[in-house]
């Protein structure tokens, strides 16, 4: 009876001391925890607040800036918890494959969605073009009024908003207008068969030199070369140099001169016609 008495004594002072030891490891891995997650949300404040900075002095878009700024924070914050869980003796493999099997299925849900975010971010770090900038792609042409991390809006000449998902606009090819500080603004003048080429050409120039938009520099000179001879008309190719603001002003303007010019002048301006002869 004893014996039985000093066993159970044994046991009782066994498992105390098992319960004491464990709860002096655990309150060890709680201070360490905690003292984990405050050196490690101090390390993830001053990181966001260097990157950030050093976003700003790239003069990152705002809305990259922003996106990337918070996943950046996102992701440091889920490696901390990770960390935490890991000192405070919980097995984290499980919680990895876990995330991590969240994410292929997120990632075949909207895969659509994601081409249209990395070609967002790809928008937003290589820049083929910025807001405010006249481009053409995807079959549309206007002014791009926001790049956003989706989508990129544009703005037509006609004051239509066109909504273009980044993923296509990134991998397809982009003509964009705003680049150049100049552009070339070529218009084609049809001549009846017979007409005194210089005779047009002066015309031509006369156009040009009262213009003052149209460039007269050296290497952007005016000029107006034969390009075809037609079934029914012999046609110069008016090329002139002007700033890229002013191409559609300078185009219509100088067309409609041409006309009048010519048309002052007596110079026929030939248009397609079928002559019927009958027996």
């Amino acid at each position: 009876m004893d014996l039985q008495q000093d066993f159970s004594q044994f046991l009782s002072e066994k498992a105390l001391n098992n319960m004491m030891e464990y709860a002096m490891t655990l309150g060890k891995n709680i201070v360490v925890a905690v003292i984990i997650y405050i050196v490690g949300k101090f390390i993830i404040s001053k990181l966001t607040k260097v990157v950030r900075k050093l976003m700003q002095k790239r003069n990152i878009e705002p809305s990259l800036y922003s996106f990337l700024d918070s996943l950046m924070y996102i992701c440091l914050y889920f490696v901390l918890v990770i960390a935490i869980i890991g000192v405070l003796g919980i097995e984290t493999s499980s919680f990895v494959a876990l995330f991590a099997s969240a994410g292929v299925a997120v990632g075949m849900a909207l895969s659509g969605t994601l081409q249209n975010f990395a070609g967002g971010v790809m928008i937003l770090l290589f820049r083929p073009f910025r807001v405010g900038d006249v481009i053409e792609a995807q079959g549309f042409c206007g002014a791009v009024k926001e790049i956003q991390i989706f989508n990129t809006v544009l703005t037509t000449v006609d004051n239509q908003t066109i909504i273009i998902p980044n993923g296509g606009l990134s991998t397809g090819s982009i003509k964009n207008y705003s680049t150049q500080p100049h552009r070339r603004v070529d218009i084609n003048v049809e001549i009846a068969y017979g007409t005194k080429t210089e005779d047009v050409r002066k015309i031509l120039d006369s156009i040009c030199e009262a213009d003052s938009r149209i460039v007269k520099t050296d290497a952007m000179q005016p000029a107006s070369p034969m390009v075809s001879m037609g079934s029914s008309s012999i046609t110069l190719q008016l090329r002139v140099w002007t700033e890229s603001a002013n191409y559609w002003g300078v185009m219509g303007d100088t067309t409609e001169a041409i006309y009048n010019r010519l048309t002052a002048a007596g110079i026929e301006i030939p248009f397609q016609q079928i002559d019927v002869h009958m027996k």
